[in-house]
């Protein structure tokens, strides 16, 4: 059964040219449990589509449905419960925040929530021991390496045990070896969790793990062979 389904979708941005349209009537059509990696040049939108998807941007026409959610008639609280209740993001650039300890930043999500102490605990420290990281949980971002900080945002984003999963470029940061194995941890938490996960990338290893390849071109999606 198909989790997402979207049809139409159009998304343009004012610049002081004129209007740049981004996305144009694209049809997508995601199925419970697939993993699909979405590739393309760059600023050719990938980053829009998945801010879309998650609720993070409005968007000028078109029916985007994430499960029971229609997005498009959610006002802003709504995209906000959306993406708390279902939603995990990894971004390019970690966004831990600085000022408190890995384990503090992966609980963020459930203090949101208002996730009691004891809860935001238990489901953290879990998921720091399950990315290899327990014995880093009281070190700030700043004293992490690179891929660390990677794996703690991949917690961060699994600890409100979302249903989708969406990923842009997680990678791009990162050395050979360790997005290696950062793209084995992203697939092994895709099963284990269940997830249903869409991954913007430019690297052809990651892209190649997914179910299906998207390319984005034209504000349109055609599959890759």
């Amino acid at each position: 059964m198909a989790l997402i389904n979207v049809s139409g979708l159009s998304k343009a941005y004012q610049t002081a040219a004129g209007p740049l349209t981004v996305l144009q009537d694209l049809d997508l059509s995601v199925e419970s449990g697939e993993m699909v990696a979405v590739v393309g040049a760059s600023g050719v939108g990938k980053s829009t589509l998945l801010h879309v998807l998650g609720g993070l941007d409005a968007f000028d026409a078109g029916h985007v449905h994430i499960g029971e959610a229609d997005i498009g008639r959610l006002d802003d609280e709504g995209r906000v419960l959306f993406r708390n209740r279902h939603v995990g993001f990894v971004f390019q650039f970690h966004h831990l925040l600085p000022e408190f300890s890995a384990q503090e930043n992966v609980e963020m999500p459930l203090r949101i929530a208002n996730r009691g102490a004891a809860e935001r605990d238990a489901q953290a420290r879990a998921l720091l021991e399950r990315v290899g990281l327990s014995h880093r949980a009281s070190h700030r971002p700043g004293a992490l390496s690179g891929g660390e900080q990677q794996r703690v945002a991949v917690a961060r984003a699994l600890v409100g045990r979302p249903t989708l999963l969406q990923a842009d470029e997680p990678t791009g940061n990162l050395d050979e070896h360790t997005a290696a194995d950062l793209h084995n941890l992203l697939r092994e938490m895709h099963r284990e969790h269940g997830l249903t996960s869409i991954i913007a990338t430019h690297n052809s290893a990651l892209a190649a793990a997914c179910d299906r390849i998207l390319r984005l071109e034209g504000g349109r999606l055609r599959p890759v062979n």
